[in-house]
């Protein structure tokens, strides 16, 4: 049995201190409607959470795009361009790069950036997520031009404005382990994670501001994941001291206290 003592320990800490938690759901690699896509808008939507679901737009059928247009839990962001590697062999893989032209990367960016706004509307946030979870610095500064606002990797952020006009927020719970089959990580690995996150940014060793992300895979996940899931994120609803954001909260809660909450029930 699941031992969520840590979590609730670590919330009540939250709480006594009159401060929110603030959390937030992002799934990746998104291509195409799916019974695993329909259980991860199903969980959201039965908990009550919005989901940020990143596309790839070079990959996206039209299924995508009316599974999305039905859900009230999901608005999109954009996961890269063809979710490509073009690292040389023996690099960690990567698709924003300086391993090409800036020009084109931007211009792939930007293509998939349309491609998406025209598909989704006002469903379609203007946030990059990089595949592989990485983007060369140099990139950065050059986002707005390609039409991004936001920015979301891996891990704790270093600057929550990394560059002028861009915004970033992290996801910071992987639930799969990817250098085990895929396998789901583990209750207790991903309580002690989200724990992590969230005392260093209580006590003030990481940027308190932005909100503590969980990054799942619906493609890929395992029974034991989606329990988790669904779990962990029915816990902390029930949290006073927690509150789930949508994207654009994620993305300006730095600047807007008014931002669009999930309340606790």
């Amino acid at each position: 049995m699941t031992d969520w003592r840590r979590l609730d320990q670590e919330l009540d800490a939250w709480g006594a201190s009159g401060r929110r938690v603030a959390l937030w759901l992002r799934d990746d690699d998104a291509c195409r409607d799916s019974p695993a896509l329909r259980r991860l808008f199903g969980v959201a939507s039965a908990l009550d959470v919005p989901v940020a679901l990143a596309a790839i737009p070079a990959a996206m059928e039209s299924s995508l795009v009316d599974a999305v247009l039905e859900s009230g839990s999901a608005t999109v962001v954009q996961h890269g361009y063809a979710h490509r590697n073009h690292a040389p062999p023996g690099e960690r893989k990567r698709e924003l790069g300086a391993h090409r032209p800036l020009d084109t990367t931007l211009a792939e960016l930007q293509q998939g950036f349309h491609s998406l706004e025209r598909a989704f509307g006002v469903r379609f946030s203007a946030v990059l997520v990089p595949p592989w979870n990485r983007i060369d610095p140099e990139i950065i500064p050059h986002l707005p031009l390609a039409g991004f606002h936001g920015l979301s990797s891996f891990g704790p952020r270093t600057a929550a404005c990394p560059a002028p006009g861009v915004t970033q927020c992290n996801t910071h719970v992987d639930l799969v382990a990817w250098r085990r089959d895929r396998t789901f990580v583990g209750a207790d690995a991903a309580i002690d994670r989200l724990v992590d996150h969230l005392k260093a940014r209580r006590e003030g060793r990481a940027d308190a501001s932005e909100p503590t992300g969980i990054l799942t895979h619906h493609l890929v996940m395992s029974d034991e994941a989606w329990d988790f899931l669904f779990d962990s994120i029915a816990r902390t609803r029930k949290h006073g001291a927690v509150a789930w954001l949508d994207v654009g909260a994620a993305f300006d809660i730095g600047h807007a206290t008014g931002a669009t909450f999930v309340r606790s029930t």
